[in-house]
């Protein structure tokens, strides 16, 4: 078990030290254990415990846009050591400033006061959440750090200029993937969203799932938040050892469906009357997995909190662990969702698209393919766990070992730019018609009921993740893979010697972009099919509902 206290300190940064105090540097928070690549050893739980500590010693600042660095940092030192802060840009200049204890926190929030406006009333609700006002002028600008993804156009640009494609990946992967910036402040807004459904249920914890944890997070993705109840002390009642006992006068409802409705109705009505920078509050109470969604203005995310998804919670641990196992992995998956989403393949709106978690368990798929495997299939993670590990989640068999360090390291060394041709040739010849996806056995099966991509949920088997997709955006994707795969193999893996995209960068290109490479034209749809499609396709998406990580 890897000690927190440790971990604390050497979780990755990318290579880079988050600023303490004024003159000194933090020491990089890369994990020991981590290869050039930022893959880490280190177990997802204890990630997860380490992250949670650090946003509770955590306030979010709204800071003027400009700030002296300095005597900002001697101002709030006066109530605690500093362990690390930074500055972004989101609806104006915000600070993220963790504390070195919690009782820091507590006297910085007792030296804050109520905001006085003589036209409103004031909702006296105190949170984390702390807004600085400055009398000095003459300041500077302090350094923000990106919130969001770099333009398409410009990674395209930056990707020509590499000398192969395994460094293109690695090139796309570094500047797409989630910093220690973007993943502090996630944990910092679950944290006060947290403070508010605690005020509540005292007991109960609010956890992060899908992109935000589960390795594959791109810069600027969505929060998927878990009310966690069932870690309410006395929950599920023990034996009696007593002729006497005692439990609590509650209420009782019909269902355990109709309790988290009501719970997150609620929540949700909290949210929207007294979380400071969150908008837009919407109660989806009758999706499959109900669900309360809201913007939180002051870092820019799109956030959904749940009450009942601990299976996503599992499939977020399983694609950390399948990430970390090889850096190929998550380099694999990047570039392929980046090249899905150029070409329409993906969406950010619900549709008859093929999703990023759907994409993402076709990598997994083929990966376990190769020959010899690049990963194990779950089955073989299910073996190799102990008796503590065991999981059994609403019948559900999700059970997998949790230390990557029981996982044996592959013996497959195929470089990254053939798994990229591979993958797409797999896919351009693969029967869709009769075969299904299963990384549990990693081996092709007949399709248990008819759809045109049928992807097997890894823990709730009789479900099909890629529902929503129909037979012509299946076929836009075989076509596309046939065609990327040839561009690929007709350059050779050698950079163009006249300027030109080429690798990676040439596949990212739009079909507009580069007409050369696109024989067949796109079908004008119109907007009356567009509508229908999302009409449909948002029926659909209530059948699977939300437990799909890693969109």
């Amino acid at each position: 078990m890897v000690n927190c206290i440790r971990l604390n300190s050497v979780l990755r940064a990318g290579g880079r030290a988050l600023s303490t105090t004024a003159g000194k540097k933090q020491r990089p928070l890369v994990a020991e254990t981590a290869d050039q690549h930022h893959v880490t050893r280190n177990n997802f739980s204890d990630v997860q415990r380490v992250r949670h500590e650090q946003a509770k010693h955590s306030v979010l600042i709204g800071c003027p846009a400009k700030i002296n660095e300095n005597k900002f940092l001697k101002y709030l030192s006066q109530y605690g050591e500093v362990a690390s802060h930074f500055f972004f840009d989101s609806n104006g200049t915000h600070a993220v400033v963790e504390f070195v204890d919690l009782q820091s926190i507590n006297s910085f929030l007792a030296g804050t006061k109520i905001p006085s406006d003589e036209d409103v009333f004031v909702v006296p609700y105190k949170s984390r959440y702390i807004r600085l006002k400055t009398t000095e002028v003459g300041q500077q600008f302090p350094k923000c750090w990106p919130q969001f993804c770099i333009p398409m156009n410009s990674l395209v640009e930056k990707l020509c200029g590499a000398e192969s494609i395994e460094d293109q990946a690695h090139l796309l992967l570094d500047d797409l993937q989630l910093t220690e910036e973007s993943i502090r402040l996630r944990y910092l807004v679950s944290s006060l969203i947290s403070d508010i459904a605690t005020a509540y249920f005292p007991e109960a914890s609010v956890h992060l799932y899908g992109s935000s944890v589960n390795s594959f997070g791109k810069m600027g993705c969505d929060l998927d938040l878990f009310l966690n109840l069932e870690d309410i002390k006395g929950y599920r009642s023990g034996k009696m050892t007593s002729p006497y006992s005692t439990e609590f006068w509650m209420r009782r409802v019909s269902s355990g469906r109709t309790a988290q409705q009501k719970i997150l109705s609620v929540i949700g009505e909290c949210i929207d009357s007294f979380g400071p920078g969150c908008n837009e509050v919407q109660k989806i109470l009758n999706a499959r997995c109900p669900l309360v969604r809201f913007i939180h203005q002051s870092s820019g995310l799109q956030c959904d909190l749940t009450a009942d998804n601990k299976i996503a919670l599992r499939s977020s641990e399983l694609l950390y662990i399948y990430g970390n196992l090889d850096h190929r992995v998550r380099a694999l998956v990047f570039a392929l969702r980046s090249w899905a989403r150029v070409h329409g393949i993906t969406s950010s709106i619900p549709g008859h698209w093929i999703t990023n978690f759907s994409l993402t368990i076709m990598v997994l798929f083929f990966l376990q393919k190769r020959t010899p495997p690049v990963i194990p299939t779950l089955d073989q993670l299910k073996n190799l766990a102990g008796k503590k590990e065991k999981s059994i989640i609403d019948g559900n068999d999700c059970t997998f070992v949790r230390d990557l360090n029981k996982i044996r390291q592959t013996a497959n060394k195929e470089p990254l730019d053939g798994l990229l041709i591979e993958f797409l040739e797999f896919y351009g010849k693969f029967d869709f018609k009769t075969s299904c996806i299963d990384i549990r056995k990693g081996v092709e099966k007949n399709k248990p009921e008819a759809a045109a991509l049928y992807i097997q949920n890894p823990f709730e088997q009789k479900l099909n993740i890629s529902k929503n997709v129909n037979q012509s955006s299946l076929q836009r994707f075989v076509n596309l893979a046939q065609e990327s795969a040839y561009i690929l193999q007709d350059q050779g893996g050698r950079p163009s010697k006249k300027g030109k995209p080429w690798g990676l960068a040439s596949i990212l290109l739009p079909a507009s972009a580069d007409k050369g490479t696109s024989p067949k034209r796109k079908k004008k749809v119109s907007a009356s099919e567009r509508i229908g499609s999302l009409l449909e396709s948002l029926k659909d998406n209530d059948d699977t509902g939300k437990a799909q990580p890693g969109h």
